[in-house]
């Protein structure tokens, strides 16, 4: 079903037909002679309908906020936070994009037998986007902003509880000014995404979202030797060491935890916290994770709001009762409360071990498994003994703990006294399970250009 569910009631409030084979037919052909189009424009051109785009979503964020808001939940001041965002990450993209992709010399040209030598970047043609519903602006615009930055048009297939948002997104560059089918939605589901691989106008794929998800459209991509990027999630980790500001850390670890209701592919997952200050650490999380206030996302006073999907709450749910039936102690939350909707209290868990689900599997709420360790290595050790490497929270004083950490954890990021976040200007994505390629920065907009080497004698 492809559906707008209110998550603070279970109440449908709008269904959509999903597009017929035609109607796709149409979208494809669109977005082919939009990127012959937009191809052959200036940086200078595709700036000005960007920073145009980035104008209308500022001017529209509070409409954009509340949709955000009723299709999956979150508080409407991250909301906001989101829909402003994404504006910037629409400008950073405008502003650096030819000097992200400017032509470079790399070498002398007479090491190579040639009187010129040089090496462009070039658009590739349509690229499909899977993306997933939990930032459902964000996450299309840092792929959105780069590749139609680079002169690549794009299909989007966002998740089935966002289609407003998915329509919306749909519309916005054109209103920018971009050529008609430089950016469009496909409302179709997820069954249908692989068979479009098979089309030749569609020249690669990135996806966000479930590691079966990901492999999937990766087969399918890699039968038709087409490039793929995969941001597949994460089980993040949070150290704290002895020499780290412990308070700080507990405060900043309850925000790791519950920022989107815990539905955050880089939100900290495991708490590995050294003997000497485990109990000061855990004696302060528990307390702040207990009093935090899920409710109306609407309400300012809200800390989060419920989870997007029933079926959401359901794996976690699912996660938590394995863990305390294989012994693993609950220090807070825990119990489903009462009424409509799909909310979750914060949760703090002890005693996790690695015949526990949680242990290994990605929970996507409000969910923090908290343990105790002897020392660095231990910590690192533990760290790195994860299907998943997307990123990581870290909290030491000490320059050679920073040094070891930043080294030897394997993950696409080391945030050193601060919580994992994603910037324009830096990329972002992560290794193993949790995928490769990256997103943002001039590593996410030459993802998907051609670099192409020209030689003259």
């Amino acid at each position: 079903m492809i559906a707008t569910v209110d998550p603070t009631t279970g109440t449908v409030l709008k269904e959509f037909a999903a597009h017929t084979a035609e109607e796709v037919e149409q979208r494809i052909a669109a977005a082919d002679a939009a990127y012959r189009a937009l191809a052959s424009t200036t940086f200078a051109q595709r700036a000005e309908w960007m920073c145009a785009a980035a104008d209308i979503l500022e001017a529209e964020v509070d409409e954009v906020a509340s949709l955000i808001t009723t299709e999956m939940g979150k508080t409407i001041g991250t909301a906001r936070y989101e829909t402003l965002k994404s504006a910037t990450g629409m400008r950073h993209f405008a502003d650096n994009a030819e000097r992200y992709l400017a032509v470079e010399h790399p070498v002398d040209a007479s090491s190579a037998g040639a009187s010129s030598l040089s090496v462009r970047f070039d658009p590739i043609g349509v690229v499909l986007a899977v993306m997933p519903w939990n930032y459902p602006l964000w996450q299309t615009i840092r792929f959105a902003a780069p590749a139609l930055m680079a002169g690549n048009t794009g299909l989007l297939k966002h998740a089935s509880n966002v289609p407003q948002s998915a329509l919306y997104l749909g519309e916005l560059f054109e209103r920018g000014g971009f050529p008609h089918g430089s950016f469009q939605t496909l409302l179709i589901e997820g069954s249908q995404v692989a068979p479009l691989l098979d089309d030749r106008r569609i020249r690669a794929a990135t996806l966000t979202g479930s590691v079966a998800a990901g492999a999937s459209v990766a087969e399918a991509a890699g039968r038709n030797v087409k490039k793929t990027v995969l941001e597949l999630g994460g089980t993040d980790v949070f150290v704290v060491l002895p020499s780290a500001d412990v308070a700080r850390a507990a405060e900043f670890g309850v925000n790791a935890r519950v920022q989107n209701s815990g539905q955050s592919c880089i939100a900290s997952k495991r708490y590995y916290v050294h003997t000497d200050v485990y109990d000061e650490f855990s004696e302060s999380f528990v307390l702040r994770m207990g009093a935090t206030v899920a409710g109306d996302p609407r309400d300012p006073d809200t800390t989060f709001g419920p989870l997007a999907t029933e079926r959401g709450r359901r794996d976690v749910i699912e996660l938590v009762q394995d863990a305390v039936d294989k012994g693993a102690t609950v220090l807070t939350g825990g119990a489903m409360p009462d009424g409509a909707g799909w909310f979750y209290p914060a949760t703090v868990l002890s005693g996790v071990t690695p015949e526990m689900r949680i242990y290994r599997e990605e929970c996507f709420g409000p969910v923090a498994c908290l343990y105790r360790v002897d020392d660095l290595d231990e910590a690192i050790e533990r760290a790195n003994d994860s299907d998943f490497g997307l990123s990581s929270s870290v909290w030491t004083n000490d320059d050679d703990e920073v040094a070891r950490l930043e080294r030897e954890i394997v993950a696409g990021g080391v945030f050193v006294n601060g919580l994992t976040a994603s910037f324009p200007g830096v990329p972002f994505g992560g290794v193993k399970d949790s995928g490769y390629g990256r997103e943002l920065s001039s590593n996410g907009i030459r993802e998907f250009v051609n670099a192409k080497t020209v030689w003259r004698a």
